[in-house]
């Protein structure tokens, strides 16, 4: 048994560091979080004839469309570039978000992260 009461994990961490480093990696994981959060990312669609904006919580911040491509005989195409505009920078912020979390955890595939 390790000093403490507590056995010994491979290299010599004992349970006691052990919960310090999970402590200071939650306090990283949430600092992260909340400045993720708050990170604007965009991505356009047609050639950039829109462009949205979401947050890292997925939130919708902004839409520009250019005016040559609103036709009204043509809706159907407006709204698939939205439609595309909108998950590409979902993607984007979702890859940011993996990335940064990726940092602090090592890879590690935390639920809910």
């Amino acid at each position: 048994m390790a000093k403490g009461g507590f056995p010994k994990f491979g290299g010599g961490m004992n349970m006691g560091n052990m919960m310090k480093q999970m402590q200071k990696m939650q306090k990283e994981l949430e600092n992260t979080q909340k400045l993720l959060d708050e990170e604007e990312v965009s991505a356009t669609s047609g050639g950039g004839a829109v462009e949205v904006t979401v947050n890292g919580k997925k939130e919708v911040l902004n839409i520009k469309i250019a005016k040559e491509v609103v036709d009204p005989d043509d809706v159907e195409m407006l709204q698939d570039l939205i439609i595309s505009a909108v998950n590409e920078a979902n993607r984007k912020a979702q890859e940011k978000h993996d990335n940064e979390i990726g940092k602090i955890t090592g890879g590690i595939n935390i639920p809910g992260l």
